[in-house]
This record gives C-alpha cells, sequence and structure tokens, in this order.
C-alpha cells in the first residue's frame, strides 16, 4: 500500500504469505502528482507478526517505460533471419500472417453486414465470439439446442482464415445460467451440464484453438453451490478427456486491473490453476492457460507488468482474453498503454479485445463508428497493426557473400527469389517464430531454378 499526504491509500501490490518462510511480494503503482508519499505493508492477519527485507523501489519515466518495452519486444517477438542464395539474387519478402495472436470478438452481427466484414477481415485473424457460444445462446430452453448462430460465425470464420476461441462451456455466475438451469435439482443439473459440455465440445472438435471451460469460477460459484467444491476442476478434466488438443482457460477478471481486489490476485490465481491441474491426483491433466479478461477502466501500467511477472512462475501461456477500457477523455490512450505493455511481455502468448460492433452500441468500447470509419480507439490498433508487422513487401539482393540478412517479427512470410543469371524465379514459405531473436540465425536456402 501507499499513502499520500491527504491520506489517500492505493493497493500496489497483493498476495498470499506463507507461515514460516519468506515470500516474495511484487507491486506496481503509477503515480501522476508529486508529493511525500508513505510505502507500508499491511495484513488481514492482525495477529501475526510480519518482517519485510530486501525493499526495492525503482522509478521509472514515461519514456523510460516505453523504451524497455520497445527494447522487449525487439528481442522477445522478432527474429534475425539470413537468406542463403547466388550472390546477385533478387528477393521479395511478403509477410502473409502474422505470427503473434491479436484479434477482436466479433457478434453475429457480422452475418449480415459487407461493412463490418471487410472492416474485420483486413485487420484480424483471431476472434472469439461474444455470446453466441455460450450456454444461454445455445439451449435457451431445456432440450433444444440451437447453434445457427455460432455455425455461421464459424463457417465465415473458416472461409477468411480467422481463428476462433471457445468461448465458453460454463460460465460460474448465478445471473448468467439459462433460465431453466436456474432449478434443477442436482441429479438432473449433472445431466444437463454432462450433455452441455459433450454437445459443444464434440461439435466444435478440431474448429477452435482453445476452451475457455468454466468463466470467471474464481469470483463466482454457481455450480460448486450445487454440485460440489470440486465443480469445476471436474469440467476441466472432461475438456481434456473429451479434446487433449487444445489449450483449455481459467478466464478471471481483475487479476491485471485491480491490486485491491483480492479474489482473483496472482497467488490466488496460481493456486486456483494448481487445483484444477492436480485435481484426482492427476499428472497428465489438462493443457491449462492463463485467461485474464482486462475490463480496465484506468490502467495501472505498472501493477499490470508485476502481476504478469508473477503469474509467469506457471510457465503455462497467458492471453489477455476480452481487452477494453471504460469510456474515458484518455480511453485511446489507455488502450495503447495496455496493448503495449501487453505484446512486450515475454510470457504474454495472445491478446484478444471485447470491442464487437453493434448498432445499438459496444459492451464497453467501441472501434468504429457506424459507418465503419475508426473512432480513436480503432486509430490505436490500427497504428499498432501496422508497428508489429515487418512491411508490407520488401524487395532486395544477396550480397556477393551470397546472402541477405534481416530482422523480421514472427510471422509467415512468402519469399520469392530470383537468379540473376537464369530470370527463373521459386516461391518459399518460411515461417518465423520461437527463438530469441538475438539466439542465433535462421537459414533459408534458395531452391535454384
Amino acid at each position: 500500500m501507499y499513502k499520500t499526504s491527504s491520506n489517500i491509500s492505493h493497493a500496489v501490490g497483493t498476495m498470499i504469505a506463507k507461515s514460516g518462510c519468506w515470500s516474495m511480494l511484487k507491486g506496481g503503482i503509477s503515480v501522476n502528482y508529486s508529493g511525500p508519499a508513505e510505502l507500508y505493508f499491511e495484513s488481514q492477519n492482525a495477529s501475526i507478526e510480519i518482517w519485510i527485507d530486501s525493499v526495492s523501489l525503482q522509478p521509472f519515466t514515461k519514456d523510460q517505460w516505453r523504451s524497455h518495452q520497445s527494447e522487449s519486444i525487439n528481442k522477445v517477438r522478432m527474429r534475425k533471419v539470413r537468406i542463403n542464395s547466388a550472390p546477385g539474387t533478387k528477393i521479395s519478402i511478403k509477410q502473409s500472417r502474422p505470427g503473434f495472436p491479436f484479434g477482436n470478438a466479433i457478434s453475429k452481427d457480422i452475418l449480415s453486414n459487407t461493412a463490418y466484414q471487410n472492416w474485420f477481415t483486413s485487420r484480424f485473424k483471431l476472434t472469439t465470439f461474444e455470446n453466441e457460444m455460450k450456454w444461454y445462446s445455445t439451449e435457451s430452453s431445456q432440450g433444444i439446442e440451437n447453434y445457427a448462430d455460432a455455425d455461421a460465425m464459424l463457417a465465415f470464420c473458416k472461409q477468411n482464415g480467422i481463428n476462433v476461441r471457445g468461448h465458453n462451456i460454463f460460465w460460474n455466475a448465478p445471473n448468467y445460467q439459462p433460465n431453466w438451469v436456474n432449478s434443477l435439482p442436482t441429479p438432473q443439473l449433472q445431466s444437463a451440464t454432462d450433455k452441455r459440455i459433450n454437445s459443444i465440445m464434440n461439435r466444435y472438435k478440431g474448429q477452435v484453438i482453445a476452451w475457455d471451460v468454466v468463466n470467471e469460477n474464481m469470483h463466482y460459484s454457481f455450480f460448486e453451490s450445487k454440485l460440489g467444491k470440486d465443480a469445476s476442476s471436474v469440467f476441466y478434466q472432461k475438456a481434456h478427456q473429451i479434446d487433449n488438443d487444445v489449450l483449455t482457460f481459467m478466464n478471471e477478471f481483475n487479476t491485471l486491473e485491480s491490486p485491491g481486489d483480492e479474489v482473483s490476485i496472482p497467488t490466488k490465481y496460481l493456486q486456483k490453476l494448481t487445483e484444477i491441474q492436480s485435481f484426482g491426483g492427476s499428472t497428465g491433466g489438462p493443457k491449462m492457460a492463463i485467461g485474464l479478461e482486462g475490463h480496465f477502466s484506468q490502467p495501472n501500467i505498472a501493477y499490470m507488468r508485476s502481476a504478469l511477472d508473477s503469474l509467469a512462475a506457471a510457465k503455462v501461456p497467458i492471453w489477455l482474453t476480452e481487452v477494453d477500457v471504460s469510456s474515458s477523455p484518455q480511453q485511446a490512450e489507455y488502450l495503447e498503454e495496455i496493448l503495449r505493455e501487453a505484446f512486450a511481455h515475454p510470457a504474454v502468448n495472445g491478446i484478444v479485445m471485447w470491442a464487437s460492433w453493434h448498432a445499438q452500441g459496444c459492451y464497453s468500447m467501441c472501434l468504429t463508428d457506424n459507418n465503419f470509419k475508426n473512432l480513436p480507439t480503432g486509430d490505436v490498433v490500427d497504428k499498432l497493426l501496422n508497428e508489429w508487422k515487418t512491411f508490407t513487401q520488401i524487395e532486395a539482393f544477396a550480397n556477393t557473400h551470397g546472402f541477405f540478412e534481416l530482422d523480421l517479427f514472427h510471422g509467415e512470410y512468402e519469399i520469392t527469389t530470383t537468379h540473376p543469371s537464369s530470370n527463373s524465379s521459386s516461391l518459399h514459405i518460411l515461417n518465423v517464430h520461437g527463438a530469441n531473436h538475438h539466439e542465433g540465425v535462421l537459414h533459408v536456402l534458395d531452391v535454384q531454378a
């Protein structure tokens, strides 16, 4: 915690300490004023003694922070590439697909709006359906399933090369169940959940890249209250049995957004993750991933980084799954800060924004107006999309030593080489990914025509 001279207190980091040993507490604050402040530690258990050692507080200016982000992006999102060929070979390089998954949610409105389709497909290769896969959408009346909207949206995504995250199988919030579910006795609810998970997962197996299995199962506990304390763990195990080829996410809010919400702080999040992974003594449990919704008001970027650092200890993929910023004069500025920080962090494997378009208005944040002209938030997204790709196309020549070398963002590239004497051309597909930018050179050998 820190307290200003006007006695306003702010949480900067929270953790669950283990008795009898040292525990690391990492936090961060973004300060927009000057003056004296007090940094202090507090515990919910007033009867215990707290010992503090090795306290470190490092200040950064905004420019220094941005510089660090840029250095990290160059290090973790790019790789050095060498193309070997005959001296003088003409080399044309075009990025055909980005390597980092960056997308936005969509709604069924996209099916009937060509302008919406054109705007979206020109930018994104990743999406999450806003509501159309949720239980209350696919089975609003007991026993009558209707996947028409989700099927049509998935067909649209396939046609346009867009990957889909499955969202969601269950939602643990009582208010977001199909109406008929709330009154079911325990045996019937158990049967209904079995039918639900088998129905949706088998229908879309092999067609989605991930599943949010139990949405927000830290803040809410509808299924635990009805089916027992291990209800969420059981659902994840069943999901793993049905489809063990995709990641299953714990999707939660306020792990990045607010150090003051103690329900889903990083240490508690990791405890829940371990509980699900090890349920029933399993050693080959579900392929888990960390899903952080990211519904921000005014972001605390320093705390966001500390939370990501803490979660990275689990060594599983981390995605920001529902990023938006509540309306404010600084909305676009805040969105840029959040997206840059996430993209720069080496543990983050994907980002999806929660800005699905509706004619009547978006959930919290829109990227365009109803004519699909960018709002300031949309301009931020376009700016970053352009920054985070290598180029539209570049042409160069192999040097006298027979190679051309450059740095490329991760992704798929079409490389055309034209032999200097025969003028014959060859097309090569290159996937740039994985290794650190500074860990060697990726060699691509020219196939001579």
